[in-house]
């Protein structure tokens, strides 16, 4: 980020703290995947529920209910509920109450229920999200496996009979040598299983070009971020482009919004999903300069690594 953009964050960041009168705003989010096995944890079998119901609630010291809130997943499976104010939500919890038009039948059970974690606060605003909540079928699809130890089939002990002799093998002349293998292309680097967060100059970089995955640098933004983005951006825009982006609310959305998808293919532990970061930059597009510029500065936290977590790159081979 050069002297000039600082300059006008800076001055953003001035003028929002300045507006009088700003409500409180609390904001949470989550994900619902289908437990297409009945497992209890996320799988690659999973896939994100359209229509599954989930309860955030609140109780007291007693265990008395004092809140409750109830939302439905979208086409994505996430969902996001807001609250007026600044309400303390780490005591409270979020499960899988049900099932609705669009569930396709994954919502018979659910999963262990999940606490809300504090992400972001600024300007009386705060961020929370819920770890992955699992939606559950009647019975486990008929590809998952039954049992992890199948009991072995009885042994019955061959019968008894008479030795039996092979001739000879007369000697065979020796192989030809084989030629030499091709070498084969280098793998790509696997996905980190720990935290990795790169800030967007490292996705520019060509000695880093491996890690790209999930889309390429050619892919165009409206494919990636949808009809939304389209209609700010245009429909011939590229992801690498748009990593060059600077010097306008906007332009810098998409920059860390790019960058922030990069990270989530990348990552397992990244603060958003690409689900998540999808979303989020649609609601930010839908919204105010201040949604914008929030949304911004959330997606470069995130990829700074927020003071604890390293970019965990390599030099490509």
């Amino acid at each position: 980020m050069d002297l000039q953009e600082k300059l006008f964050l800076a001055a953003l960041l001035i003028l929002a703290a300045a507006i009088q009168e700003t409500q409180a705003d609390t904001m949470v989010t989550g994900t619902v995947f289908c437990d297409q096995c009945k497992d209890g944890q996320r799988s690659l079998l999973d896939y994100p529920v359209n229509g599954a119901k989930v309860t955030l609630s609140c109780a007291d010291s007693n265990g008395q209910i004092i809140m409750s809130r109830e939302e439905t997943t979208n086409w994505f499976g996430s969902y996001t509920m807001r609250f007026d104010g600044a309400p303390d939500l780490s005591g409270c919890s979020a499960h899988v109450s049900g099932s609705g038009q669009g569930s396709m039948g994954c919502g018979e059970g659910a999963g262990p229920s999940q606490n809300p974690k504090l992400m972001f606060r600024m300007f009386d605003m705060e961020m929370y999200t819920v770890d992955s909540l699992l939606a559950q079928p009647s019975q486990p699809m008929q590809y998952c496996s039954r049992s992890s130890n199948p009991v072995p089939a009885p042994v019955t002990p061959p019968k008894s009979t008479p030795p039996f002799k092979l001739p000879p093998v007369p000697e065979l002349p020796p192989l030809p040598s084989l030629p030499p293998l091709p070498s084969l292309p280098p793998l790509p680097p696997m996905i980190f299983a720990e935290a990795s967060a790169c800030p967007s100059e490292k996705w520019t970089m060509s000695e880093y070009k491996c890690y790209w995955r999930g889309v390429n640098r050619d892919t165009k933004v409206a494919l990636a971020f949808g009809m939304v983005a389209a209609r700010r951006y245009g429909t011939d825009i590229t992801l690498w482009h748009g990593l060059q982006g600077k010097g306008d609310p906007y332009r810098t959305l998409l920059r860390e919004g790019i960058t922030a998808l990069l990270n989530s293919y990348n990552s397992l532990q990244f603060s958003y999903h690409p689900i998540g970061v999808v979303e989020h930059m649609n609601l930010a597009l839908m919204g105010s300069n201040r949604s914008v510029l929030l949304t911004a500065l959330r997606f470069k936290r995130a990829n700074s690594g927020a003071g604890n977590v390293t970019c965990k790159f390599t030099t490509c081979k």
